[in-house]
């Protein structure tokens, strides 16, 4: 596996692949991997013919005060994962290389340019919890395409707002990229994988799963014949109300395409979205809901 810290080296990298008529498979990741990555790469691997995994803590999707500077770094780890994995290639930069200094709001010559996201969607859940958030992801994003060049590109439906923004982004500024959207990987008991979970204190770990047990019972009372979406979303926050180390942020009924809440389930495809804090650490999951 190839290990690499900046951009021209990686592209230059992947263009000698293109050029001989390989396929280019990425999964982009901030490390502290765990088997749902894993599950993007393995997915790559049976797509494509030549992996790209990047590995990049960025700071401009971190608000102040959240955990930027504690998330984890297991590079050495994380390296000997994805060479198991069969992955050819590892972009590993670190910020002065990706922003070409040691701040994110400006380059050395006093000005940086962001990808900005529209309020519709952006604004929505993780964008109203957690302003700029997209903003920072859709930038390094775009910066990592630049970089690897794939042909596709792996994300998980566990960030399902980030997937759909990402989505939307690669139709809007016409890239060369399909995204290839992967299934929630989850641990025995339901629980959504995440880097943090690691971080989690394990009276925390065994609260962290009432998330996906509030998603079930709203999803049990959809196959019950429940259709209208306030109902739903009260029966989903009493459920995350019972533990007292959740502290809820969201939980709500939206369309699966603009993410915009609904008032009721109907022909269209909707989503089951949620999102808490357990201790310090902040958690999203989500479901799929099919047309009734």
């Amino acid at each position: 596996m190839r290990v690499t810290e900046t951009a021209r080296e990686m592209r230059a990298i992947s263009e000698s692949w293109r050029s001989a008529g390989e396929r280019v498979g990425f999964v982009p990741t901030m490390g502290a991997l765990h088997a749902g990555h894993l599950a993007l790469v393995q997915t790559a691997r049976e797509e494509c013919d030549r992996i790209v995994t990047s590995i990049f803590v960025n700071p401009s999707q971190f608000a102040p005060g959240e955990d930027f500077d504690t998330y984890p770094r297991w590079l050495e780890r994380d390296s000997k994962l994805l060479m198991e994995a069969g992955c050819d290639a590892l972009f590993a930069p670190n910020v002065e290389a990706m922003y070409g200094g040691s701040s994110v709001e400006l380059s050395p010559s006093g000005e940086r340019v962001f990808v900005e996201v529209g309020e519709g969607i952006g604004g929505l859940w993780e964008g109203a919890e957690r302003p700029g958030h997209f903003r920072g992801v859709a930038t390094v994003v775009t910066m990592l395409f630049h970089a690897v060049v794939p042909h596709r590109a792996y994300f998980g439906e566990k960030d399902y707002q980030q997937l759909r923004i990402i989505q939307r982004m690669v139709h809007n500024l016409l890239f060369d990229v399909e995204i290839v959207p992967c299934p929630t990987v989850r641990e025995p008991d339901g629980l959504a994988m995440s880097s943090r979970n690691a971080r989690l204190s394990t009276e925390e770990r065994e609260a962290a799963v009432t998330l996906s047990r509030a998603l079930q019972a709203g999803a049990s009372l959809v196959k019950g014949g429940e259709r209208d979406a306030a109902r739903l979303e009260r029966v989903m926050r009493e459920v995350c109300g019972a533990e007292p180390l959740i502290a809820l942020q969201y939980a709500a009924v939206v369309d699966t395409e603009t993410l915009s809440p609904l008032d009721s389930l109907g022909e269209r495809p909707a989503r089951f979205l949620i999102s808490a804090h357990v201790g310090d650490m902040h958690l999203i999951d989500n479901i799929a809901v099919p047309p009734v």
